[in-house]
């Protein structure tokens, strides 16, 4: 996977417009502030755990579009793809950061009871309102790419030691082979920003009719313009 990206906004924020976003924001504020608290500058440790949960998403929509696609009978547009892919970038990134940074027995733990409630959660947000789920993620994935930023700058301080970027990171991204941690962060921030984007828009479909699950009458109509 190749790390040359164009130029992109890492402090981009979608305002919220309506109750549905403001709930997406109020629900990914909550969980940051959780986060802030216990991790506070472990951001190792926060990515390791973190990414556990940010790679739940893609999975549940790309599974719940692939039902929904067979179900249905009708085309995905690409979405289940994308979906599926986000998730695997997603557990790529989870597997980079156990190289870095070790979660502790208490950190596995903790793992595995967020990851059974927060699936939980979230495929139920999915099921009933996608719209909002997509924007979730959206939001989600600005809060990463804050966190990747200062992960990013408490590096460029000294504070945090520069490592030798792990193997499976290097041969993921395409890194030089004496990439560090610094080059790992910046590629993975610009994943975040990436998924960040494809999330918002997949909700700013949904506004626009242009979601894979609109009926076949509308889908019609549209190709006869």
């Amino acid at each position: 996977m190749n790390t040359h990206q164009p130029d992109i906004d890492f402090e981009y924020h979608r305002m919220a417009k309506g109750p549905s976003d403001r709930i997406a924001l109020g629900f990914v504020k909550a969980l940051r502030f959780v986060a802030d608290r216990f991790f506070r500058k472990r951001y190792g440790h926060r990515a390791v755990v973190l990414e556990t949960v940010a790679a739940v998403p893609g999975m549940v929509g790309g599974l719940l579009q692939h039902l929904s696609s067979l179900r249905r009978m009708r085309d995905d547009q690409g979405w289940i793809r994308d979906l599926l892919d986000e998730a695997e970038n997603e557990r790529m990134h989870l597997m980079t950061f156990v190289k870095i940074a070790q979660p502790s027995l208490f950190e596995r733990i903790l793992i595995m009871i967020v990851q059974a409630i927060f699936y939980n959660v979230y495929f139920f947000i999915y099921l009933f309102a996608p719209r909002t789920a997509h924007r979730i993620v959206g939001y989600f994935e600005e809060e990463a790419v804050t966190s990747y930023t200062r992960y990013l700058e408490e590096i460029d301080a000294g504070t945090l030691e520069n490592v030798p970027a792990p193997q499976i990171a290097i041969d993921y991204w395409e890194l030089p082979a004496d990439a560090r941690l610094r080059e790992v962060v910046i590629a993975v921030r610009a994943d975040e920003a990436g998924h960040r984007d494809k999330n918002h828009q997949f909700a700013d479909d949904f506004d626009a009719g242009r979601h894979p699950g609109r009926s076949a009458d509308n889908h019609t109509r549209e190709d006869d313009r």
